[in-house]
């Protein structure tokens, strides 16, 4: 397969996890069951092993090594902070209020993440600015 097949089906899957994010955010906010739904519990999970399996191949194809590049190794931080403040978010804030601000504070982190990968810098958005 190639590169450019490969990269549209990342950013389709970066836009599908984050809009899925954002509509799973809105329902914790609201209390709503649907969050509690079989298919809201799983699917998010499906999506984001996709989408991650998508950005090794990217680099697979490219012959990119992560740990030489500042600007992956800065994606991966942003990655993580998005997962574990999502978690946070979505299931185990022991209150709305710091559901919320996880939730917030997630959203940070993967526009960041959007920034470094369009821009190739660690500093994300930022360096549009220099």
């Amino acid at each position: 397969m190639s590169y450019l097949i490969i990269k549209h089906i990342h950013t389709l899957l970066a836009l599908l996890t984050i809009s899925g994010f954002v509509v799973r955010g809105y329902w914790m906010m609201t209390n709503s069951g649907n969050l509690q739904h079989r298919v809201t519990r799983i699917a998010p999970h499906i999506l984001d092993t996709v989408f991650l399996a998508s950005g090794i191949a990217m680099l697979m194809l490219l012959s990119l090594n992560p740990l030489s590049q500042s600007w992956l190794l800065a994606k991966f931080a942003g990655l993580i902070a998005y997962i574990v403040l999502g978690t946070v978010a979505i299931r185990r804030g022991s209150t709305r209020q710091v559901r919320i601000l996880a939730f917030v504070g997630a959203l940070a982190a993967f526009a960041y993440v959007v920034g470094v990968a369009l821009s190739k810098s660690p500093a994300g958005w930022l360096a549009y600015l220099a």
